[in-house]
């Protein structure tokens, strides 16, 4: 019987793929979320922040991080040049998804969470449109939530891909 051999290469690489999936792939659920509150019952509204919030603090950003290191292992092992156009615009997009996280989602959705509590309440359980503001500041982190999802498949594309390689 032969043993199963598994390079610390191969290992990362599992490791960098699973975060990929898990803690980018559920991002991509927060992108129905938000129309199907809308659509059910606004009052789900502070849920579906909370949970975009949580997803994206304790998934989104802990896989980046994973991306992160485990890419640049398999740079350095596979003695990869940091310059090609293919990985250094995957890790652009890899640190700019991890700086819009804190920088942008998370305090958004903390913002919108706060709104839609605050707004519901004065409604008093009344069926009534929320603010324009609220609605703007939504409507712009679908818009940038949007964008990231594109960025996302163009990371995936040139690591997939390697054009120029």
């Amino acid at each position: 019987m032969r043993a199963l051999a598994v390079s610390t290469y191969d290992l990362s690489l599992f490791v960098h793929i699973t975060a990929v999936v898990i803690g980018l792939g559920s991002t991509f659920a927060e992108s129905i979320a938000f129309p199907l509150a809308m659509k059910l019952d606004q009052r789900h509204l502070p849920y579906v922040h909370r949970l975009q919030r949580t997803i994206n603090k304790y998934f989104a950003l802990p896989a980046l991080l994973v991306i992160l290191v485990t890419g640049l292992y398999q740079a350095h092992k596979g003695h990869w040049d940091l310059g090609k156009p293919w990985l250094s615009i995957t890790l652009a997009i890899v640190v700019a998804l991890a700086v819009l996280n804190i920088v942008y989602f998370i305090p958004q959705d903390r913002r919108l969470e706060r709104m839609a509590r605050r707004e519901l309440a004065a409604a008093g359980g009344a069926e009534t449109p929320l603010s324009d503001d609220y609605n703007r500041m939504a409507r712009n982190t679908g818009i940038a939530g949007s964008i990231t999802g594109v960025l996302l498949v163009v990371a995936i594309f040139m690591m997939v891909v390697k054009p120029g390689v």
